[in-house]
């Protein structure tokens, strides 16, 4: 089986609980995620099967998510799940006096990651420290938010803003709940949380678990995949060389040095993906990842 499926992960299930079920519907063991999404999460869970997990690094990288952060509440996860450490009711808070602070959030950001992580430090996860007790600095992280959008706002006591999220890769949106409600002075935490996209894969046209083990047929294909690279095709001949690791020449092709190519045969099967690169004023196509299916 080669191939991927755009999952949509249900509530309370962790990732690699999603990918033991994938392998058991699917029956093959080479099964692997795009991007951890944390139990209380939903949405797109990117699954590549067999030899496709090794294409999972050179998915588009960008995410997008639906979440409801819950203001006047502080938690030791940063999330709802968590256990509440700060209360401030704010029931004169308004969405027009939030709104303003949304922007510090937009661009290149340093973001501190949720105590309760899967990061390591010092060779062990975050979140196994926590759950001990142990108290350390976690070094902030630069990650990239392109846009946030307010859906909508919920008053109360602890009002609920609900916003779309379009980031890049290692983005936490639990961290950005906690730090705009240090912004505002009353404390955030994450209430619920959607992912729209993810890898290039979009929650409209993503599957459950329940589709899929009533239809297991089907699996992405990389040229859906892939679509955000250049496709380049080899007659035969170029296709015995790139098998055997040689430099295809490129050299009478527009290219672009440093960019990676997708390659298939002239009856589109996949065969990897290339790096070009330039030697005395020749390009060459240079295997990185080589498919033999």
């Amino acid at each position: 089986m080669f191939g991927f499926l755009n999952l949509n992960k249900p509530p309370d299930w962790t990732s690699h609980d999603c990918v033991a079920k994938v392998r058991k519907i699917l029956k093959t063991k080479r099964v692997g995620h795009g991007g951890t999404l944390d139990p209380m999460a939903t949405g797109v869970l990117p699954i590549a099967v067999g030899a496709a997990t090794r294409l999972l690094p050179y998915l588009p990288e960008n995410k997008a998510y639906r979440a409801k952060i819950q203001l006047g509440l502080s938690t030791d996860t940063d999330d709802i799940t968590g256990k509440a450490i700060a209360t401030c009711p704010c029931a004169d808070l308004t969405l027009e006096a939030v709104k303003p602070h949304l922007a510090e959030f937009i661009g290149n950001i340093a973001q501190i990651p949720p105590m309760y992580s899967a990061i390591h430090k010092d060779g062990r996860r975050l979140y196994e420290l926590a759950r001990k007790g142990e108290i350390i600095a976690v070094e902030p992280r630069q990650v990239k938010i392109d846009q946030i959008t307010v859906l909508g706002w919920l008053e109360g006591e602890f009002p609920q803003i609900e916003l779309d999220i379009h980031c890049g890769s290692g983005t936490y949106i639990r961290s950005l709940a906690r730090d705009l409600g240090k912004v505002l002075a009353v404390g955030g935490t994450l209430a619920s949380l959607t992912r729209t996209e993810s890898c290039g894969f979009q929650l409209a046209d993503s599957i459950n678990l329940e589709a899929l083990m009533a239809n297991s047929e089907g699996l992405i294909s990389p040229r859906i995949a892939l679509a955000h690279l250049d496709w380049i095709s080899f007659t035969p001949e170029r296709v015995i060389d790139w098998f055997h690791g040689r430099k295809i020449n490129l050299t009478d092709t527009n290219v672009i040095i440093g960019s990676l190519v997708a390659v298939e045969s002239l009856e589109a099967q996949f065969l990897g993906i290339g790096e070009i690169v330039v030697r005395e004023d020749e390009y060459y196509l240079q295997p990185k990842i080589v498919i033999q299916q």
